[in-house]
């Protein structure tokens, strides 16, 4: 099993890392009653679906606490540089043969029940499958963070407000210029309008940032984190850009600027100790590799395969036929689990999409 130095407990570093960020949660809510309430209570819920991880671990099953669900491959934005796209899960026209609502739910159940605590939900635009937020919306003892461009968050705002466990986190790339070169002019100023309307409301509302060397210095800026704050977002994740289109290489950081990033939200948690900031894949040197394929979370796409991640789009089981418990067994995980590509040295953002080769011949061999 891949394991970094001696000594190294992963099942001990992931429950320390939900505690830490649930207590961060909490911190950031103190002034919002209704928020801060719901997550009081989701800290005890976390409590007990990290007694449950640590009674598989026990019986030598490991059950991350983090999973990713792209709920649709469908998308109304064409974003510059986007890496669905440049994997060739996401596209136009409506997908066939995706997950239903009742499938995603099977889905839900299952990881509660395993004690998964938090499920991001992605795609594509995962708001434009509203029957699958609204099952999401049934499982209060598991967060899920919707990572969504907010052009549709005006639609769901009295869902949100009712549901405190979904949690919009709005991509967006940094100033105006920036944001609206890559993801569309005017789109800087759709974000500012949703995040203001769920503020008003009283709704917490995150954000999540592609960091890529053109705007590192300002997305850790102060100033643009407050003006975030500001608006209501308590919750930043940093996701470091990984070169999915050829010629685009250069913008992934660097190992001396992870290491300038890793710096910077150390400072920026200090100063702003009301905003939960994560950072990922974040520093991979100490947990021993990629946390990928079961690690510390996995994927499941649109069509109900399980993928180590999304930036690595290979699968050898699908939940449809299988247990959620039986696809964190699934030989390609394992393979990945007992090999030495998570833990390998890498330039971009996500070892196994540049490695993606090994992968691939890893998949050919089961």
């Amino acid at each position: 099993m891949l394991n970094s130095k001696e000594g190294f407990n992963l099942q001990s570093y992931m429950t320390k890392g939900v505690e830490r960020i649930v207590a961060d949660a909490i911190k950031a809510t103190l002034k919002n009653p209704r928020e801060s309430a719901f997550m009081v209570k989701f800290a005890s819920y976390s409590r007990t679906a990290s007694k449950k991880r640590k009674a598989f671990e026990e019986n030598g099953e490991h059950i991350p606490p983090f999973l990713i669900a792209s709920i649709t491959s469908s998308c109304n934005l064409h974003c510059a540089g986007c890496y669905s796209r440049g994997i060739d899960s996401c596209c136009d026209e409506k997908p066939t043969d995706q997950l239903n609502a009742a499938e995603w739910n099977k889905v839900f159940c299952e990881a509660e029940d395993v004690g998964i605590s938090f499920i991001f939900l992605a795609g594509g635009e995962p708001l434009i499958r509203r029957d699958v937020i609204e099952q999401a919306a049934k499982h209060p003892k598991i967060l899920f963070p919707i990572i969504t461009n907010g052009t549709l968050l005006d639609r769901f705002s009295e869902l949100l407000d009712k549901h405190r466990n979904l949690v919009p986190v709005i991509s967006i790339e940094g100033n105006r210029e920036r944001t609206d070169a890559r993801r569309g002019y005017g789109m800087y100023s759709v974000i500012e309008e949703r995040m203001n309307l769920l503020n008003k409301m009283g709704v917490a509302v995150g954000a999540s940032i592609t960091v890529t060397k053109q705007n590192l210095n300002e997305v850790y800026s102060e100033s643009f984190l407050q003006n975030l704050r500001n608006r209501g977002c308590k919750l930043v994740i940093f996701i470091e850009y990984v070169p999915v289109e050829k010629g685009s290489e250069s913008l992934a950081p660097t190992d001396a600027e992870r290491e300038i990033m890793e710096e910077l939200i150390l400072q920026r948690r200090e100063k702003i100790d009301d905003m939960l900031m994560i950072a990922f894949p974040g520093s991979e040197k100490d947990y021993g590799g990629c946390l990928a394929a079961g690690r510390g979370f996995f994927h499941i796409n649109s069509h109900g395969g399980a993928e180590p991640c999304p930036f690595s789009p290979y699968s050898d089981v699908n939940i449809r036929e299988i247990t959620l418990r039986e696809a964190m067994k699934s030989p390609l995980f394992t393979a990945l689990n007992n090999g030495e590509i998570l833990a390998q040295s890498h330039d971009g953002g996500c070892v196994l999409y540049e490695k993606r080769e090994q992968v691939e011949a890893l998949l050919a061999e089961k």
